[in-house]
């Protein structure tokens, strides 16, 4: 049966048990979160839940009051540790230590033991933790399901199952373990799933695992989040890092986390603003759960106060104050939008949202804030002048000035105004509070850009307002007309330099289109290159700064072209290499006027090779000519080339006799069994070798088979074996 979305009545912290209400209490918990207020309803009460919430709703204490009837049963406080009663599941390692800590606190006041269970950990602490008897069990699906295979989770006494963020669980590809988890446990359990999203997976999974779900859709979960404020930033391509740079230095919030989508861009990141000034941590998943525990340890303390990290480190993880979200690179689709967002606004508080968006990812902005149904206010980055502004504002209004002064400061006060004016004393203090502020950085707005459809663009190509076709590019070595500039780049001929790739790499050096870009002139050592009247100006601050992809010189040429020499390319014959040789036998190849008359070719039927009489063979365009090889024998062909006779000294010609040297007596060759001199004839028999006596073998006799009573007896030799008998 489908579970059905259905309307719930709200409820205070007052229906749950005592202890969890003072917990509540001493954290300052008035007033009940929406989903928090739906999970605690009469309709859902101790039935399977199927919750569709955003991040950063109250998830965690909600699925914790939502499960504390199951595992008090109406008592004070929990019995004795022993078997585990509830197990929640958590796609992530912060979120998993996170929701232990949550629990931690809430169940304090009722006595429960809250153990976890996650990767980076060592396996044999928490076998220890939980032979020792928990309460609640928490942890990722690798380990818990580690621990389950190997014994080491009593589940026979689990009342109830949680998991969190089930949809990202599906897609990091836990669904097999989800399932072993859920199969493993007790029928008699209930079953929560929370998620942010409800994808087909999602409802397949409660359809198949849950008993008469009762489905929860708090409101606003499918319009974003109402306390969030998204904000879109256009920038050019190379100015991504200044832009967070200067966004960070606007808004100045006391914790802000910066997306990126790869861990390289996480690590760039986070050298540029450690070279800024900035208290940054990263997170990613080349990072060890220890350093993933410091980092987020620094966050919380104070020590940092941004954090650069992917979308899977950071999933579900909840920082205090956390007021600014910066997607330095876009998301892939509106629900990784929606959770990264979700990292601020949380419990009723406010948080912004900035995306950075250059020019070629505007459609894939709009299209992202459409689907996930968010208006985003579009603007340029904060410039320096707001920026400084905005200093001086929070200058005066610091709570240093209201502070009372002790003794000693006005002591050294006093002396400060005997020794200096008060002009320059208000001088060096502005001076001082500037230098402990990272830089702001010079950003250019590249415009308000407007994506145009299909149909504006095909128009476009085809014909103008005179109706004939326009060009979007001038011809080569075409002028630019009035105001142009002309600027030279260090690199030429003699380094392969093509206008090809110099005309995308002027335009990303620049942050201009190619239609600004005129005459290109290669040189051997440098390129000389036309820029448009009104882009001259932009492009001449945008060359001043380093680019990370090359580090190719450009300089202005305030006097025009200047030129250089120019090497020839080789053609024709100045090449180095000798013209085409032809094959032997190719002579008949010429001009129509030199080719030779063909005779007809005679036929060979009923002809075979062994024929007497010449064959005039026909005319063949093989490399061996006209030979004839029909007269040859097969066995007078010439022997293969042997290297070891080809090394020896060859010999004058000569016979065997003269090769030979002769013996005295005339010895004209070695006869058998001729008479010698000096020697008689063998008037014997040959001799067969074949004829020699064999020896003769033994004959096999066989063994008497042992009896089973008798003794057995050790053999003299070979090996050993064991007394059977």
């Amino acid at each position: 049966m489908r579970p059905a979305a259905t309307k719930v009545t709200s409820v205070s912290f007052e229906s749950t048990p005592p202890a969890l209400a003072r917990a509540l209490a001493e954290r300052n918990y008035r007033e009940s979160t929406p989903v928090q207020t739906a999970v605690l309803a009469d309709e859902a009460v101790g039935r399977d839940l199927l919750v569709s919430a955003q991040t950063g709703s109250g998830k965690t204490v909600a699925y914790g009051l939502a499960i504390a009837a199951d595992l008090l049963e109406g008592a004070e406080r929990l019995p004795q540790a022993g078997a585990p009663l509830a197990l929640i599941v958590a796609p992530t390692r912060e979120l998993a230590l996170q929701v232990h800590g949550e629990l931690t606190w809430l169940y304090a006041q009722a006595g429960a033991r809250v153990v976890s269970c996650v990767g980076g950990m060592d396996p044999r602490t928490e076998q220890r933790a939980l032979a020792s008897g928990a309460h609640i069990v928490v942890g990722t699906p690798g380990r818990l399901c580690d621990h389950l295979r190997r014994n080491r989770l009593d589940i026979s006494q689990i009342k109830a199952v949680v998991l969190d963020e089930a949809d990202e669980m599906l897609d990091m590809g836990f669904r097999e373990d989800m399932e072993f988890i859920l199969e493993t446990t007790p029928e008699s359990r209930r079953t929560l799933l929370f998620s942010a999203t409800m994808p087909r997976g999602i409802a397949n999974l409660a359809k198949e695992y849950q008993n008469n779900a009762f489905r929860i859709e708090v409101a606003g979960s499918e319009s974003g989040h109402s306390d969030i404020e998204y904000r879109a930033i256009r920038i050019s391509p190379n100015d991504v890092d200044h832009a967070v740079v200067n966004v960070l230095r606007y808004f100045e919030s006391p914790t802000s986390i910066v997306f990126c989508n790869t861990r390289n861009s996480v690590k760039h990141l986070q050298g540029v603003l450690l070279e800024r000034g900035f208290s940054v941590v990263a997170l990613s998943g080349e990072l060890s759960q220890n350093e993933r525990t410091h980092a987020l340890q620094a966050l919380r303390d104070g020590h940092a106060r941004i954090c650069v990290a992917t979308d899977v480190a950071a999933r579900g993880i909840d920082l205090p104050n956390l007021g600014l979200v910066i997607h330095a690179e876009l998301p892939n689709d509106p629900e990784v939008m929606q959770h990264r967002s979700g990292r601020t606004g949380r419990a009723g508080r406010k948080g912004i949202s900035v995306l950075l968006v250059p020019p070629s990812r505007r459609r894939r902005a709009e299209f992202l804030l459409q689907l996930a149904e968010t208006e985003a206010v579009w603007g340029a980055a904060p410039t320096v002048d707001e920026i400084r502004v905005l200093d001086e504002e929070r200058m005066m209004s610091d709570k240093i000035f209201d502070d009372a002064a002790n003794e000693d400061d006005a002591v050294f006060a006093k002396k400060l105004l005997e020794r200096h004016p008060a002009e320059t004393i208000a001088t060096a203090l502005a001076r001082l509070y500037r230098s402990r502020l990272p830089s702001p950085e010079e950003v250019e707005d590249p415009g308000t850009f407007r994506a145009r459809d299909r149909e504006d663009r095909a128009g476009s190509r085809r014909k103008g307002e005179d109706g004939l076709p326009v060009r979007k590019t001038p011809k080569k070595n075409e002028p630019m007309g009035e105001g142009a500039k002309w600027f030279r780049a260090a690199i030429g001929r003699q380094k392969n330099a093509e206008a090809r790739w110099l005309l995308p790499m002027i335009c990303r050096r620049g942050g201009i289109e190619k239609n600004d870009v005129g005459a290109i002139k290669i040189y051997d050592g440098a390129t000389e290159f036309e820029i448009s009247a009104a882009a001259a100006e932009r492009f001449v601050t945008m060359i001043k700064r380093p680019d990370k992809e090359d580090n190719i010189r450009i300089d202005a040429l305030p006097n025009g072209p200047e030129g250089g020499p120019i090497t020839p390319m080789p053609r024709g014959g100045d090449r180095d290499f000798p013209p085409k040789r032809h094959r032997k036998g190719d002579d008949f190849r010429k001009s129509d006027g030199d080719r030779p008359d063909f005779k007809a070719k005679d036929s060979y039927k009923g002809k075979s090779w062994k024929d007497d009489g010449p064959r005039e063979r026909p005319r063949s365009d093989k490399p061996y000519g006209s030979q004839n090889f029909d007269d040859k024998p097969r066995g007078d062909r010439k022997p293969k080339y042997d290297p070891l006779k080809a090394d020896r000294a060859r010999e004058p010609s000569a016979s065997w006799d003269d090769r030979k040297p002769k013996r005295e007596g005339g010895y004209e060759g070695k006869k058998p069994f001729e008479a010698r001199e000096g020697k008689k004839p063998y008037e014997g028999k040959k001799p067969d070798f074949h004829d020699k006596p064999r020896k003769e073998k033994k004959t096999y006799v066989a063994k008497a088979k042992r009896d089973g009573a008798a003794k057995f007896e050790k053999p003299a030799f070979g090996k050993k074996k064991k007394d059977r008998g």
